[in-house]
C-alpha cells in the first residue's frame, strides 16, 4: 500500500471535510500543516520535538536534496527518513517550483528545464524523469509530478501553454515512477489565475487517476481573493475522494479559508522563515517580539498556548535573545509557531466535526486580524 484516504466527516455548511491520510510510515489525520524541512530539515527544530508538537509528517524538497548532498547519498543512507532520522511520512515536491523560482534559468524546452545552480553556478538539465528518479531514490511517502510553475501575473497564452506542459510532464511522471508500492505520486493542477484553464487542468489531471493531488501556481503573490476565487472554481472539479493539496500555504487565514473551499494538505516555510525574523503568531495575532514594549514584560509570548516557548519563557526574555543574536531566540519562536499552526488545525478538524468551522472562522478575524 503507497497511500489510502478515507474521508471521514463532510461540512453540511462548507466543502471542508475530515480525513485519514495512510501511509507506510504513518497515519495523517485532515485536514493537515505540513512543517517544511527543506533540506532534510526543519530549521532549528529537531524530530523528536517536531514529534512533541504533533507534526504527523513533514516536507522536503527534491531540488535542495538533488543538489546538496545529492539524492545518490541519501539512497545510499537508506532513503530520507533515515539520513534525516524521521520515521513519520514525508512529503517531496518536485523541484519544479525552485528551479522556475532560485535557478537561473537558462531554458524551458518540452523535454525539461535548463538551469543554473543557485549554490554554485553551475548548469543542469532537470527532466520530468528526472524529478521522479530523485524522488524514488529519496524514498519519500508522497511524490509529486514534474510541473511548470506560471508566474503571477501572465496572460492566458503563456498560462495555457505552461498548463498543458504540466500535463503533459505529468504523463511522462506515471511513467518514470518506479516505486508504486510504496511512494504515492500526485499530480498538480496549474493554470494560472483563469477559471477555465483551473477546471481544464483539473479535469485532465483527474483522468490520470493520480493517488492524490496538488494545487499548484497559487500563493505567488496574488491578492488572497484571488487565491481564494481560483480554489472555488479548481475544487469542485477534484476527484472527492482523493486528497487535495494546496501548495505553499501557511499563513492561519489562508489555512482556515482554503479548508472551508475543501482543501485537506498544506505547507509553508512562512512559520519558520518569520520566526527566524522575530515575528510569532498568537492567539491574539502577530507579535513581533524585538519591539521595544516587550522590553518589561514578563508574560507568556501567548496566554492561550500550552507549547514549550510560552510555558518556560517571557516576552521579554525572547526580545533579550534576538537583540543579542542568540540562536535559541529563532529556536523557541519556531517551535511555537508551528506549535500554534498544528493546534489551530486540531481546532479546524474539531470545528468540522462540529459543523461550526464557520463560526471558528467569524472569532479568529475577530481576534487575530482585529477585523
Amino acid at each position: 500500500m503507497s497511500l489510502k484516504f478515507t474521508v471521514k466527516t463532510e461540512s453540511a455548511k462548507t466543502r471542508a471535510r475530515t480525513g485519514l491520510l495512510e501511509t507506510s510510515h504513518g497515519k495523517i489525520q485532515t485536514p493537515v500543516f505540513m512543517p517544511v524541512g527543506t533540506q532534510a530539515t526543519v530549521k532549528t527544530l529537531d524530530p523528536d520535538e517536531l514529534k512533541r508538537m504533533g507534526a504527523e509528517i513533514i516536507l522536503s524538497n527534491t531540488y535542495h536534496l538533488y543538489l546538496r548532498p545529492g539524492s545518490d547519498i541519501v539512497e545510499e543512507a537508506g532513503g530520507l527518513h533515515k539520513f534525516m532520522n524521521w520515521n513519520r511520512p514525508i512529503l517531496t515536491d518536485s523541484g519544479g517550483f525552485q528551479v522556475f523560482s532560485l535557478g537561473a534559468l537558462n531554458k524551458i524546452t518540452e523535454d525539461g528545464v535548463k538551469f543554473q545552480s543557485h549554490i554554485d553556478g553551475s548548469y543542469h538539465y532537470l527532466q520530468p524523469e528526472d524529478s521522479i528518479r530523485v524522488q524514488n531514490q529519496l524514498g519519500s511517502d508522497i511524490m509529486m509530478a514534474f510541473d511548470e510553475c506560471a508566474p503571477y501575473p501572465c496572460d492566458h497564452f503563456y498560462a495555457k501553454q505552461a498548463m498543458n506542459r504540466t500535463h503533459r510532464w505529468a504523463v511522462r511522471s506515471l511513467k518514470a515512477h518506479k516505486r508504486t508500492h510504496d511512494q504515492a505520486l500526485f499530480g498538480i493542477v496549474q493554470g494560472a489565475f483563469f477559471k477555465d484553464l483551473r477546471k481544464d487542468s483539473a479535469k485532465f489531471l483527474s483522468d490520470l487517476d493520480f493517488p492524490g493531488y496538488g494545487i499548484g501556481g497559487l500563493s505567488v503573490g496574488e491578492p488572497k481573493p484571488i487565491m481564494y476565487e481560483m480554489l472555488e472554481e479548481t475544487v469542485p472539479e477534484m476527484p472527492k475522494q482523493k486528497p487535495r493539496y494546496l501548495m505553499g500555504v501557511g499563513s492561519p487565514d489562508c489555512l482556515i479559508e482554503g479548508v472551508i473551499r475543501g482543501v485537506d494538505m498544506f505547507d509553508c516555510v512562512l512559520p519558520t522563515r518569520i520566526a527566524r525574523h522575530g515575528k510569532a503568531m498568537t492567539s491574539t495575532g502577530p507579535v513581533v517580539i524585538k519591539q521595544a514594549q516587550y522590553t518589561r514584560d514578563f508574560s507568556p509570548l501567548d496566554k492561550n498556548c500550552n507549547c514549550y516557548t510560552c510555558r518556560n519563557y517571557s516576552k521579554a526574555y525572547l526580545r533579550h535573545l534576538f537583540k543579542a543574536k542568540e540562536i535559541l531566540g529563532a529556536k523557541l519562536l519556531s517551535y511555537h509557531n508551528l506549535y500554534y499552526l498544528l493546534n489551530l488545525m486540531k481546532d479546524i478538524r474539531t470545528a468540522i466535526e462540529q459543523d461550526s468551522l464557520l463560526e471558528l472562522r467569524d472569532k479568529f478575524y475577530e481576534t487575530y486580524l482585529k477585523k
